[in-house]
């Protein structure tokens, strides 16, 4: 069955658009490992094209430690500094 032949559904429509929203990400991610990697070994933070230009940035990232958290001071305590919201996504498989 070929997606031309049938009618879409907002689903199917939103299945498609998702698919290909994954496989441009997948060429986006690869050139930005592309000029990072160059950035990284020397190469230019700068990258201009003729439309656009891309700079490389470096930053920490700071993370918090659940476990070593619960571990010292207990889950009680961790659950004390934490709250709970809803949370909705929709979730779409092909068949």
């Amino acid at each position: 069955m070929n997606a031309n032949d049938i009618t879409l559904t907002q689903v199917d429509t939103l299945g498609l658009l998702l698919a290909q929203i994954a496989e441009l990400t997948a060429k986006a991610d690869a050139i930005k490992d592309e000029l990072k990697d160059a950035a990284t070994a020397g190469g230019p933070k700068v990258v201009e094209g003729n439309l656009f230009k891309a700079t490389v940035v470096e930053s920490n990232r700071v993370v918090f430690d659940k476990e070593k958290f619960i571990k010292k001071f207990g889950a009680e305590e961790y659950s004390n500094y934490t709250k709970v919201s809803a949370h909705f996504a929709v979730k779409t498989t092909s068949r």
